[in-house]
């Protein structure tokens, strides 16, 4: 708290001493927008650390109940808004317990489109394993792993802050496309 409380203090000295609000992404410095922005990366990293236990629940619980989703540039298919719990249905037929992954993410900028809308970017990269994968009737490799952008759609709730769009867009894959397809056992 009292870290909180020095660097809210620290932007309001910053806030009075300059002429021009200083910005982040285009909206001002505030300690409201720092402390909103920290809410948004708290819950993107929770839904990865989510999906990477298979907190099927926990990780729902991030969602609006429908969410816009587009994932075609990895897997082909269109955009579509769909009920959250299918998203949880999907991740969790693919992830089961012969999977394992692992979801990293930095670099968060947030763009705040009104009080109750944003929207989060941010460098993603994820790590897949299934031992299946390294026999070689199913590619030889058990690993698969990918390097993106992820865009979080952000929209306030009675509930807080929760997902209601998602979009990742790979810069770059490698390893075994078996791991990534294939539903684990």
């Amino acid at each position: 708290m009292k870290a909180l409380t020095a660097a809210t203090a620290l932007i309001a000295a910053a806030n009075f001493a300059m002429a021009d609000t200083p910005t982040l992404a285009g909206d001002p410095i505030t300690a409201e927008n720092l402390t909103v922005q920290a809410e948004m990366v708290r819950i993107a990293d929770a839904i990865d650390a989510g999906v990477d236990t298979k907190d099927w629940e926990l990780t729902r619980s991030f969602f609006t109940d429908e969410i816009t989703v587009d994932f075609t540039s990895l897997v082909g298919g269109e955009p579509a808004t769909i009920p959250a719990d299918g998203l949880i249905a999907g991740w969790s037929a693919n992830l089961t317990a012969e999977k394992t992954s692992f979801h990293l993410r930095g670099n968060h900028r947030v763009t705040f489109h009104s009080d109750d809308a944003a929207t989060m970017v941010s460098h993603g990269y994820a790590w897949n394993r299934m031992e299946s994968g390294a026999l070689p009737e199913n590619g030889g490799e058990a690993l698969w792993e990918v390097w993106g952008t992820y865009e979080h759609g952000f929209e306030r709730t009675q509930d807080g802050w929760k997902v209601n769009a998602m979009t990742f867009t790979p810069t770059a894959e490698r390893g075994n496309p078996f791991v990534r397809n294939t539903p684990g056992s």
